[in-house]
């Protein structure tokens, strides 16, 4: 990984959209802080669009599609998108998989709950959960004592040994049944709704992430920087990211968003 400023300023310039993972990336332990809510009205106001990709739940990303300063919002590792039309005072919505099989998904990540809270002392559902719609997340250290290596990874493998797919964030485990990730519903967010991106995505597209379920998008996107914290999960993610902010968290938000914006000449205007 290059540091942050290594990144050619005219590609910087030429980026019109920031994919950007939430938790421990936008915010910092558990918080929007104002620095990093600034960073993305400034983004918006220098006409760079941004979408969140997270692993939040659908109750979240509704909230986020309709009050944060985004285009739209990739949820629960990719099982939907949620974007809401300000002109049109509409939400618009697209899940991965059908409502009856949802329903049949739901049954059995239910089923595997108990499986895995039985299995591994200390760890919990995470307080979200009501809010999901397609996945199972697993809290091993937002609001519970953190776990250690081992119990991540045995959780981890409770869902695989069901047929789930689980990918391990900063905070959760998250485990659902579909063949999909950030990756998939990202780039069918862009054939539905921003058709004519998809031959430049690569010179005008980065992703700023922190975490192994960031993986897909590391590996996907040229231009794909991770946090200062993203070196705490390298060992958990197949291909890195290719630049590496020195600030933590929604810091080295803050840190890319300013690097972006100067490399634009973009300042904000005095209120």
């Amino acid at each position: 990984m290059q540091p942050l400023n290594q990144l050619d300023p005219s590609k910087a310039a030429a980026i019109s959209t920031v994919l950007c993972d939430i938790d421990d990336t936008v915010t910092t332990e558990g918080m929007l802080t104002a620095r990093a809510y600034q960073a993305l009205e400034d983004l918006g106001a220098a006409g760079v669009r941004v979408i969140p990709i997270t692993g939040r739940p659908a109750g979240w990303c509704d909230h986020i599609a309709r009050m944060w300063p985004v285009f739209a919002v990739v949820g629960e590792n990719g099982a939907f998108y949620m974007r809401y039309d300000r002109h049109l005072n509409k939400m618009f919505q697209h899940f991965w998989a059908p409502a009856d099989v949802r329903r049949t998904n739901r049954q059995k990540l239910d089923e595997l709950a108990d499986k895995i809270l039985q299995a591994v002392p200390g760890c919990a559902l995470a307080s979200d959960q009501p809010y999901r719609i397609a996945d199972l997340a697993v809290d091993f250290c937002e609001d519970v004592s953190p776990l250690n290596e081992k119990a991540i990874d045995q959780i981890v493998d409770l869902f695989v040994q069901a047929g789930a797919q689980a990918k391990v964030s900063s905070i959760h485990v998250n485990g659902w049944f579909g063949n999909y990730d950030k990756l998939t519903m990202t780039e069918t967010l862009f054939e539905r709704e921003l058709p004519a991106m998809l031959p430049s995505l690569q010179q005008n597209v980065l992703f700023i992430g922190d975490s192994a379920n960031d993986a897909p998008m590391f590996g996907h996107f040229a231009l794909s920087v991770g946090v200062a914290n993203v070196n705490s999960q390298i060992h958990r993610i197949q291909t890195p990211p290719r630049f590496v902010c020195q600030g933590h968290s929604g810091d080295g938000f803050v840190e890319m968003a300013r690097y972006l914006l100067n490399a634009r000449g973009w300042v904000r205007q005095a209120e």
